[in-house]
């Protein structure tokens, strides 16, 4: 559904966002750009497992595995618009906890 957990201090807790609230509160539109998978798994989840730095507020979601168009104002839900080459359906279904549709 488009929510966002920013949260980036390798092994540990903070007390706060930061700036990136400020950044993708009233834009018209918030593309996320990160790695597909960490160290413990997914990093694409069914629902945010941190406190949310902004709630459906991301429109496209680039990934090292591929790219995703999110429906943040429908019905919610993933699109797969891209792989990254030499990257498969079945590679990215495999690294992916959220539910999202092939439209390739």
């Amino acid at each position: 559904n488009g929510d966002l957990a920013n949260w980036m201090i390798p092994g540990k807790m903070v007390k706060g966002m930061g700036g990136a609230m400020d950044l993708v509160a009233g834009v018209k539109k918030v593309v996320v750009v990160m790695e597909h998978v960490a160290k413990d798994g997914p990093k694409f989840l069914h629902a945010c497992n941190l406190p949310l730095t902004g709630a459906k507020v991301v429109d496209l979601l680039i990934t090292d595995l591929g790219v995703f168009s999110i429906d943040k104002h429908g019905n919610g839900g993933a699109k797969l618009v891209e792989l990254a080459e030499g990257v498969t359906v079945d590679e990215i279904k495999a690294n992916t906890e959220a539910t999202f549709v092939v439209a390739l």
